[in-house]
């Protein structure tokens, strides 16, 4: 390291991104330093994915026991301890390490809390201190993006962090947003009793994934969990009620403009990414998508990267982990190797859950590749019946010669299932090489087997 520089290596954010590039900077012997405005480990492990999936896993089983009568479970009675479900909730965000610099300090890598700002192109401030490296890489994830409605700063209104720790549930929810964050807080909600309504700007709930699952999740909301579903319908705005304990929200749906009052109000309007923090001062080009950078992840300045949410698109956990290494990898290497998101899963926690990887049949038509399906519905398999469970189906889209292009898979134990999917199409496999693979004959699993034996024929 040059005298001039503090460090080897900058990470700007401790998310799944900025951790994946600090560990693996310090791994590979560079000084390494990572700054964290928030809450160590981001907002994965503090705010969203761990203290959704416990809170989630509480909400899922208790709708499972009370809907077990037909299998013996007497639940007429059945009644939950919500503070207790909060408690596990925390147990499991701080067992996941969540708030701690344990593993950045037992790499040896400087941890700074504050927030970051760009000096010039190799130095950052933080607080009053100053630090510099002639290597960085920019991980400072993304934020609520707070969307034109009227209101929003006199109404207390719910983040869907916000949402995940309210000591008392309400009787009454407004989702704003239908897309994965939506849908899976408006069934956490419905699974305990709340009455829930979700608008969705969209003409169906879950845009991005394939119409089949719109409409069958839209048909289990209403039929199953008793939700209003209103798509095509923009909230304009939200106030507090003249009722005590109520909110008014106002939203406009075919031509019309209607209001309805509930006890909370829900924003699942999407992120967008952190990039006010003196990016102009480092030369790094972005706009309102986020951080440009190019196909390796790096930014207009050739010694500064980028990775996971802050650069926009698709986000995930897993994706961003996966491009904060590559980040680092690619900065620190002579060698460099471009992005590579094929087998990636999208992954929605409803009951039943939706998993999607590759190609949807729409993105295929977009781009004009011809393809061949097999939609395969839940009850075609042996488990639907021990399950007593038949709303879900696979979908499996595959080219001409039989080379795996994508699937959504809705059920039980749906992120598992998908996985043997995203391995076939991570190394090119074809519906016959899955087809010919043993599966358990009772278990979910089935489904695979079916669906790439029939679409094989």
């Amino acid at each position: 390291m040059s005298k001039k520089f503090d460090y080897d290596l900058i990470v700007i954010g401790s998310g799944p991104a900025g951790a994946s590039a600090a560990i693996f900077s310090a791994n590979a012997g560079l000084k390494t330093a990572i700054i964290e405005r928030d809450k160590w480990g981001g907002s994965c492990l503090n705010y969203s994915d761990i203290p959704s999936r416990a809170i989630f896993e509480f909400s899922h089983l208790y709708h499972k026991a009370v809907k077990g009568s037909r299998f013996g479970i007497s639940s007429s009675t059945l009644r939950y301890n919500y503070p207790t479900a909060q408690n596990w909730k925390s147990l499991a965000v701080r067992r996941a390490g969540a708030d701690s610099k344990k593993a950045f300090e037992s790499a040896k890598i400087a941890c700074f809390s504050g927030f970051a700002s760009f000096l010039s192109p190799y130095e950052i401030a933080v607080k009053d201190t100053v630090i510099s490296a002639p290597k960085i890489i920019i991980a400072s994830g993304s934020k609520l993006n707070a969307s034109d409605i009227t209101g929003i700063e006199s109404t207390s209104c719910l983040t869907p962090a916000d949402a995940l720790n309210v000591s008392r549930l309400p009787k009454s929810v407004f989702v704003v947003g239908g897309g994965s964050t939506g849908v899976e807080l408006a069934n956490y909600y419905a699974e305990l009793g709340s009455q829930v309504i979700i608008g969705e700007l969209a003409d169906r709930i879950l845009p991005r994934e394939d119409e089949e699952a719109s409409r069958l999740i839209t048909r289990y909301f209403e039929g199953n969990l008793h939700m209003k579903v209103l798509t095509d319908s923009r909230v304009v705005a939200v106030e507090q009620s003249t009722k005590p304990g109520l909110q008014k929200v106002t939203f406009r749906r075919g031509g019309q403009e209607r209001t309805v009052e509930v006890a909370a109000i829900i924003l699942a309007t999407g992120s967008k990414p952190v990039t006010n923090f003196g990016l102009e001062n480092a030369g790094v080009e972005y706009d309102s998508d986020g951080i440009i950078v190019d196909d390796y992840l790096k930014t207009k300045v050739k010694h500064i990267y980028a990775a996971g949410d802050c650069k926009g698109g698709e986000s995930s956990a897993e994706r961003s982990a996966y491009e904060g290494t590559l980040a680092a990898s690619n900065l620190i290497g002579k060698s460099k190797a471009q992005t590579e998101y094929e087998g990636f899963i999208r992954f929605t926690d409803t009951s039943p859950s939706i998993a999607t990887v590759g190609l949807t049949e729409a993105s295929c038509i977009d781009k004009h590749i011809n393809y061949k399906k097999l939609l395969l519905p839940l009850s075609s398999v042996s488990a639907a019946n021990t399950s007593d469970f038949v709303n879900g189906f696979i979908k499996l889209l595959a080219d001409s010669k039989g080379k795996i292009l994508g699937a959504t898979i809705i059920c039980p134990e749906s992120a598992l299932i998908i996985q043997e999917i995203a391995t076939a199409i991570r190394h090119k496999l074809t519906v016959a090489d899955l087809a010919a693979t043993p599966h358990v004959s009772s278990s979910w699993s089935e489904l695979v087997h079916l669906a790439s034996r029939k679409l094989s024929k």
